[in-house]
């Protein structure tokens, strides 16, 4: 155990199946920190807090202190900070260790397991190992539709549930979901463009510049529009949203030869596109909406219904999370990965994620925020699934976007609380 800030950590390793229906196989490495405050003299006496990361392909927070959301949250629970499968100190899953696999083929058979019912699975695991009779858990982004699963799969071990952003559909299909996220998007876009009229110029002259001179990321892959309009992951935020202006206002630079991109700005891009950290983001999203048919790369697909996010539109619109074939062919930390995304996107037999008769039953105590305009999880599919899930209460609201726990965690994370303590006592006779 470490002690510092305010927090007492606790490394935990567990060893589960990589298949849970063959439980006597192959097994992997799942790593959670356990984080405690200072401040309570018998932590054993404190109930259980599971946070599941949002992703797919995100590790747990690594906090040097414990604020935000967290320190609200250590006020009551201990919490245990999952590495989903796959992810940080967990047995990794990247271009290193997947080739150790076989060939592409092999590699996307092993990839079949690390969707939300694996992750649920393990977590069912590491509560029984830790000799835990119920856990409360809190779902940011995707860790909510592993609450869903969660709820559908084992709702005997979970005393409540929070989620924030993070209510998928039950019932639509990728191809669905990024039609509406296109939407969300669009709508976004020309709210950011109204405030800062001034940066649609810049991006324009910005595809304009890379139609006739060759610009290079600081680690020397060519640069592209399409690169570019990855700056629409800002678009998601609360406050970051304003952080893009400082971006585009330093696009620029004059340099002997003329006008060129500054270093700062292609520093800025590779950034964003950078997926060497979280390589299963690429590889597994559209997976996540997959059951009982193929994704087939749906956000590409659904993208010539939206000419506006062309690259090749005079002026294009910012993407969001949205994965294309081009990742892979472009990107040096992907490339090696390229053939197992693409039968990824043909992989027809997804199990279903969710039981829609067991979540229409549920009995554990539900909160969930709803962003209204959030450009990741639609608002309208959110809504109706939180109508089919009893227990289920929503609070919306239009204060905050998608990182909604990044700028007031700790409001957000005790409202919730509140919440399905009030659904409680509803539940209880009396």
């Amino acid at each position: 155990m470490n002690t510092f800030r305010g927090m007492n950590a606790t490394e935990h390793y567990f060893r589960v199946p990589l298949d849970h229906a063959k439980p006597a196989g192959e097994t992997i490495t799942v790593f959670a920190r356990e984080i405690v405050s200072t401040e309570h003299g018998d932590p054993s006496a404190l109930p259980w807090l599971l946070f599941l990361q949002g992703g797919p392909g995100g590790k747990a927070p690594r906090p040097g202190s414990l604020s935000g959301w967290m320190a609200e949250a250590a006020k009551t629970f201990r919490i245990l900070l999952l590495d989903q499968r796959g992810t940080g100190l967990s047995t990794p899953a990247n271009r290193q260790t997947l080739p150790l696999r076989g060939d592409a083929a092999a590699q996307a058979a092993y990839l079949t397991h690390f969707r939300a019912d694996s992750i649920v699975r393990d977590a069912e695991a590491i509560r029984e190992a830790l000799g835990i009779e119920k856990w409360s858990t809190f779902g940011q982004s995707y860790g909510g539709f592993c609450t869903l699963t969660y709820l559908s799969i084992a709702p005997q071990a979970l005393e409540r549930c929070l989620v924030t952003g993070g209510l998928a559909s039950l019932t639509a299909d990728a191809a669905t979901v990024y039609r509406a996220t296109y939407a969300r998007m669009a709508a976004r876009n020309e709210e950011y463009f109204s405030w800062y009229p001034q940066d649609r110029q810049t991006l324009a002259r910005i595809a304009n510049h890379l139609g006739r001179t060759e610009e290079h990321l600081p680690n020397g892959r060519p640069l592209t529009v399409a690169m570019v309009q990855m700056l629409g992951q800002f678009l998601g935020g609360n406050a970051r949203v304003h952080l893009l202006h400082h971006v585009f206002e330093g696009a620029f630079v004059p340099t002997p030869g003329g006008e060129r991109l500054s270093d700062s700005f292609l520093a800025e891009i590779q950034n964003q596109a950078d997926r060497t950290g979280n390589p299963l983001y690429a590889l597994m999203h559209e997976s996540i909406y997959g059951q009982g048919s193929a994704t087939g790369w749906a956000a590409e697909s659904v993208l010539e219904e939206f000419p506006a996010f062309s690259p090749a539109a005079q002026i294009p619109l910012l993407t969001g999370e949205m994965v294309y074939r081009w990742y892979f062919e472009s990107d040096p930390v992907l490339r090696p990965l390229e053939e197992t995304a693409r039968i990824l996107s043909e992989h027809e037999d997804w199990a279903p994620l969710y039981d829609a008769e067991a979540l229409a039953r549920n009995t554990v105590p539900v909160a969930a925020a709803v962003y209204t305009d959030d450009v990741y999880v639609d608002r309208d599919l959110s809504m109706e699934t939180a109508n089919a899930v009893a227990g289920l209460k929503v609070w919306e609201t239009a204060d905050f976007h998608h990182d909604g726990i990044s700028d007031e965690g700790a409001m957000i994370f005790a409202k919730l609380l509140e919440m399905t303590e009030l659904l409680e006592l509803t539940a209880t006779p009396g």
